[in-house]
Order: structure tokens, then C-alpha cells, then sequence
């Protein structure tokens, strides 16, 4: 105990930002600061990291307000030299830029610092990560810690929509680094392979689509998702923003890709 205890430190809440503040610590350690504060870990030291809004029954709290965020909702690991972060909540977990780290997903952890966003539906909340390189030398939310998680306000999908938005961005389920949606032609090409006695061409692929945009947009006020709403040249701009709306209240999730024969 004594050990583990020289080797796994408190950080407290009032440290400052990690992209900051970086505490005196040996090559490899893992800092992690949430909303309460955070914590170090060596990188001996045998310690799985957990993180949630619940903070009684986890290292780190983050999101302690929101019931969209899981009460465990990801953990990170050291592995073969790597820190390892895996996502077991259901909302996705945003490095910076647009890369989604989904349920069930896992991704490394570089060194230096890396600012985390658990993309909930009214707003994303920063999980500070920083991986030291070389040694060197405030409340009132309401806590949520025994609610039941929200499921981030999914939307309904008609069968024939699911498949064709999951073929569509499958590369967004699949973890993709810098994910698109696949071609017209891909979708079409693929759905006659999976059903072949069903007629499927890049134009019917492309209107179902194009309906749930439109329904998502009027029903739900969802922006980015018509023409008129995204500056030229618009290429992909209108799926990427309905595939990653989709993801983020998660009406499409990795386990959709059953779908596709996965």
C-alpha cells in the first residue's frame, strides 16, 4: 500500500490548467484533472485511472451536473509503455479537432498535453490529460452521482435509415482518425452486396438521406444540416455535421455495425 501510495499523487482543484501548470514529475507519469481536482500516477505503478460524473466511485470526476455523462465513463491503462485510454460511457469522448473516441473504443495517449471533451448534448466537458516528458522541476454544481444517464436525446430511425446512415458513416464507427462519409457510389455498391435483391443505387442512398436532414433540421432545429445553412463549397459538410449529430446524442452507436455483417 505504502508503495502504490508514493506512486499514484492527489492533484489538487485549484492547480490550474494542466495545459499550464505542469507538476515536478518522472518521464511517463500520467496527470489527468477533472472538475473536483485530479490525480498522478507513475508510470509503474500497476493503476487502472477511472473517470465519470460520479465522483465517489471514480479517480477523477468530470461532468458531475450532466446525467448524459456515464458515472464511469472511460478508464486509461499503461500498457507495453503507452497510456491507453478507453471509452466505456455512452457518450463519445473528442480529442482536439474532430476525432470521436466511441463506446467500446480505445485510443494512446501521446506525451504532453491533450484536453479531452466528453461531447454531451448541451455542451462538452474538458477532462485535462497530460503525459510527462521529462521531469520538471470550484463547486455549487448540483452532484448527479446516483441518477440514472440520460441516453443524450436520440432521435427515431426508420430500419432502412439506420442501415443506410451506418454504411454511410461507418468510418466514424470505426474509429477513423480524420473520418468522411463514404461515396454515394460506396453506399450504393456496398448495400447490393449485403442485400442483392433489393434495388440500391447512390440516388436512393442519397435522398433517405437528404430526408432525415431535412426532418432532423425541422423538427429538431438542428443546424448545419441544409445547403443554405453551410457557406460553399459544401462537399461533405451536410452529412459530416448529421453523422456527427447522430453520434453525439447517440442514435447511431459502434454496435449498429451488426448491420453491416460485422
Amino acid at each position: 500500500m505504502g508503495v502504490l501510495a508514493s506512486k499514484v499523487g492527489i492533484l489538487p482543484k485549484d492547480i490550474g490548467s494542466l495545459s499550464r501548470a505542469v507538476p515536478a514529475a518522472a518521464p511517463g507519469t500520467l496527470l489527468v484533472l477533472g472538475s473536483n481536482g485530479g490525480m498522478s500516477v507513475a508510470p509503474d505503478a500497476g493503476f487502472t485511472l477511472l473517470f465519470g460524473r460520479n465522483e465517489p466511485d471514480v479517480h477523477v470526476c468530470v461532468g458531475e451536473s450532466d446525467t448524459a455523462v456515464s458515472r464511469r465513463h472511460g478508464l486509461i491503462t499503461r500498457e507495453h509503455s503507452r497510456w491507453m485510454l478507453s471509452n466505456t460511457g455512452k457518450l463519445p469522448i473528442r480529442f482536439p479537432g474532430s476525432r470521436l473516441i466511441l463506446k467500446g473504443d480505445r485510443a494512446e495517449l501521446t506525451a504532453g498535453y491533450t484536453p479531452l471533451f466528453i461531447v454531451a448534448p448541451r455542451q462538452e466537458h474538458l477532462l485535462e490529460v497530460r503525459i510527462a516528458a521529462a521531469a520538471r522541476g470550484d463547486g455549487g454544481a448540483p452532484q448527479m452521482y446516483g441518477e440514472t444517464t440520460h441516453d443524450g436525446g436520440k432521435y427515431e430511425l426508420r430500419p432502412e435509415e439506420r442501415l443506410v446512415l451506418v454504411c454511410l458513416g461507418q468510418r466514424y464507427l470505426r474509429n477513423d482518425p480524420q473520418p468522411q462519409p463514404l461515396a454515394w457510389a460506396q453506399v450504393a455498391f456496398e448495400l447490393t452486396e449485403l442485400r442483392p435483391d433489393e434495388q440500391w443505387g447512390p440516388k436512393r442512398a442519397a435522398h433517405i438521406v437528404a430526408k432525415v436532414r431535412k426532418r432532423l433540421s425541422k423538427e429538431a432545429g438542428i443546424p448545419g444540416l441544409l445547403e443554405e445553412e453551410v457557406p460553399p463549397p459544401v462537399g461533405n459538410a451536410l452529412n459530416h455535421n448529421l453523422l456527427t449529430h447522430l453520434l453525439v446524442t447517440t442514435t447511431i452507436v459502434k454496435e449498429d455495425l451488426r448491420i453491416l455483417g460485422d
